[in-house]
């Protein structure tokens, strides 16, 4: 019986690895196509980037710098939270070069349906309240982009305050970063007020 079981288990362990080594490379392919396609509903047409990484509250974030007959037409963040009521939320936030929000496309959410879901909706509240809008201009809390229940003027999706705030938790860090790039300053960590950083430069195109 024990070399049954010991058989089975085998077998089973053999099938779960191949499983994973058959999918794993597809799953990568569709992650980077989320992002590929996010970046390009953020931004007006381009033909190259150039990516930025930063490091900010631990967390990656990635600036796409793109371009179009070598003039810069827009910036996409790639920026996430982990305050959303089930955890990650990952966003990509379209600046254009004056500063103004062109677009916010969410990537990964797992907030609950019907509610907090509703950050993905086109027109929802989040996005009504800051998109076309310099951030530097809204009402600011602390220096930050709020909600309007904690003082700032960004309205919330109804019933779902904790998935507003992380959805606006990631904005900022967007912000941020945005920022580090067109200054060439290093961002300041939201959390602790200090700098925490590591910038790095990729070059690249719109594949």
């Amino acid at each position: 019986m024990v070399a049954v079981l010991f058989c089975i288990t085998l077998i089973s362990s053999a099938g779960v690895g191949l499983v994973n080594m058959i999918t794993v490379e597809p799953i990568a392919e569709a992650k980077q196509k989320a992002v590929n396609d996010a970046v390009l509903a953020v931004l007006p047409a381009f033909d190259n980037k150039e990516i930025t990484e930063y490091v900010i509250n631990d967390m990656p974030i990635k600036v796409y710098t793109a371009t179009a007959e070598a003039k810069t037409v827009g910036y996409a963040v790639e920026t996430m939270t982990k305050k959303g009521f089930n955890g990650v939320v990952k966003l990509m936030v379209g600046f254009a070069p004056t500063g103004e929000v062109l677009n916010v496309n969410v990537i990964q959410q797992a907030e609950t349906p019907g509610l907090g879901t509703k950050m993905c909706d086109e027109g929802n509240p989040l996005i009504q309240s800051i998109k076309g809008q310099d951030l530097k201009q809204k009402k600011l809390v602390d220096g930050m982009l709020a909600v309007t229940k904690d003082g700032g003027d960004v309205d919330a999706l109804t019933a779902a305050t904790i998935s507003s705030r992380a959805y606006v938790d990631a904005v900022n860090r967007a912000y941020m970063a945005y920022m580090a790039v067109v200054t060439g300053t290093e961002p300041v960590d939201v959390a602790t007020g200090a700098s925490k950083v590591k910038p790095t430069q990729k070059g690249g195109n719109n594949e």
